[in-house]
């Protein structure tokens, strides 16, 4: 069986396609199928442990048209995003990413105390004081209202709506349009990817760029980032999809960048396709033409993937059977969306992975969902002294392993699975 029909077999097996999010193609082609997963973004109280939890396929697809990867909406947006758990400003490394790109891109536009940046999904505040500490006007556009209060308590100017078409217009008709329209992070988020990008169109100011950084699906592809796939994340990005879906809206990538975040993502500059002013670059037509010599328009690719996600799981799970067969100690380090993708898709519980610790302290003292893995605050490593630290964040690694570098002292290795297990 060729691997274009193994693909279609595998897709025939669902009973719940849907069209495309962008271009409305039917799916038919499964890229990975993780089984069954809860809400990857949430946590389970105490209180609640006796309760049950819902899980849904999580299914990733591939448009055979476009090329867009995405899973199904079982959840709509407004119930995940309402109230969020995960806080940007808990990750040093992440603010020192927020503060250069702040510094980086004022000097590129030269934006002064005239100039109005919009930031969408602009979550606690991380990014956006380095603007107000710069005397720049700007707004956030952020719908998790207990995560917006924490940037509004630094002074920072938010409105706490989801973003789309109505939005923009609202806010483009209050004379607030966007000389600087940021939008990190938050693509992949987006159920209604036609609304939110026909958004930007309305809200950006006449030769005014839009800054967008998402994992690049390119490297979650060929680095194995099967734990960035989620409930939460409706859609993964090559620039390949995404200069067909701001074209449609009467939008240009003119220039794209390479940055180490998450594993190896792009950041676009986007202008309106009249603004004559920003020719495109050859960057964007090399990234395009390597997008497509290493598959990502081709169905063989994505069944490859599938293989190393199977891979992934045994190499994992018998890491962590040998371990405890041999009477080590193992706990996780940190809490984010894609550990739980992760330990729900091998099927990790407590007997194989004690507890793990987060800094956060809205999800301490808190259950992992699905797992049920106890989530304590880093401290509780040092009391419990374990022999392996399994990082569950690994874009982080490098941050973790310096700030928890003392494990060593008594013998404590750190361990990542992805993109390849590996004892550090």
């Amino acid at each position: 069986m060729d691997t274009a029909m193994q693909l279609q077999t595998s897709a025939e097996m669902s009973t719940d396609q849907r069209g495309c999010r962008f271009c409305g193609e039917p799916l038919e082609h499964v890229v990975v199928d993780l089984g069954m997963s809860p809400l990857c973004q949430s946590q389970v109280d105490r209180d609640d442990l006796n309760k049950h939890e819902i899980f849904y396929p999580l299914r990733a697809y591939v448009c055979e048209k476009c090329w867009l990867v995405q899973v199904h909406e079982h959840v709509a947006g407004e119930e995940i995003f309402s109230h969020y758990a995960y806080f940007s400003s808990f990750s040093d490394s992440w603010l020192a990413h927020a503060a250069a790109y702040v510094d980086m891109i004022s000097a590129r536009l030269n934006l002064n105390e005239k100039s109005h940046v919009v930031e969408v999904a602009s979550n606690d505040g991380y990014l956006l004081q380095n603007f107000v500490k710069k005397a720049i006007p700007c707004l956030g556009i952020e719908p998790a209202a207990n995560v917006a209060q924490v940037a509004i308590d630094k002074g920072i100017p938010v409105d706490v709506n989801f973003f789309g078409v109505e939005t923009a217009k609202r806010i483009a008709s209050e004379g607030k349009s966007a000389d600087l329209l940021i939008a990190n992070n938050c693509l992949a988020h987006v159920p209604d990817l036609n609304d939110f990008v026909g958004g930007m169109k309305e809200i950006l100011a006449e030769g005014g760029i839009v800054n967008v950084e998402y994992p690049h699906l390119l490297n979650i592809i060929e680095q194995n980032h099967l734990d960035t796939i989620y409930q939460e994340h409706y859609c993964y990005h090559s620039l390949y999809t995404l200069e067909q879906v701001f074209a449609h809206h009467g939008m240009r990538i003119f220039d794209v960048e390479e940055i180490p975040t998450h594993g190896g993502s792009l950041r676009i500059y986007v202008s309106h396709d009249n603004d004559n002013s920003k020719p495109v670059t050859q960057a964007v037509h090399e990234i395009r033409q390597r997008e497509i010599e290493r598959g990502l328009t081709q169905l063989e690719t994505f069944h490859a993937f599938a293989e190393r996600v199977k891979e992934t799981k045994w190499n994992l799970v018998e890491f962590l059977i040998k371990a405890r067969r041999d009477g080590k100690r193992v706990v996780g380090y940190g809490a984010p969306g894609k550990g739980n993708t992760m330990l729900n898709y091998c099927g990790i519980r407590e007997d194989l992975l004690e507890f793990t610790v987060d800094r956060n302290p809205f999800k301490q003292d808190s259950f992992l969902v699905g797992s049920r893995i106890p989530v304590y605050a880093p401290e509780m490593i040092d009391e419990f002294k374990p022999d392996y630290v399994l990082i569950l964040p690994w874009n982080l690694r490098d941050e973790i392993v310096e700030q928890m570098a003392h494990i060593r002292d008594w013998g404590g290795q750190f361990v990542v699975a992805i993109p390849e297990l590996e004892v550090i």
